[in-house]
């Protein structure tokens, strides 16, 4: 289970145990923000995380969450996240510029 799970799991926690309103709150904005709903059934909470968990990667929640992480990163590690960018937006252009060669082809009706 990664670190997201957990802190949603810890959140859950927190609010079965203390049963506060406030904790109760802010899990229901954040499902309504995402629409992510989950039922538990028969009590089977490691199950409904982990489908949350699932959820929570396809919605895109989970990389918002990593974007917000506060801590330092050694500059070695900016220099590798910016070069897997870099890469990344070169085989995308290349990409799009592959496409746009066959359709302009299909247009012209070679």
């Amino acid at each position: 289970m990664n670190s997201v799970a957990r802190n949603v799991s810890s959140l859950l926690r927190r609010e079965s145990l203390s049963c506060g309103n406030h904790y109760h709150q802010q899990l229901e904005q954040l499902q309504q923000w995402r629409e992510i709903r989950v039922k538990v059934l028969r009590g089977n909470l490691d199950q409904a995380l982990t489908f949350m968990q699932r959820k929570m990667q396809s919605s895109g929640i989970e990389r918002l969450i990593k974007n917000e992480q506060t801590h330092h990163i050694k500059n070695s590690e900016k220099r590798v996240l910016a070069r897997e960018n870099l890469e990344r937006k070169l085989r995308s252009k290349d990409l799009a510029r592959k496409l746009k060669a066959i359709l302009v082809k299909k247009a012209r009706g070679l």
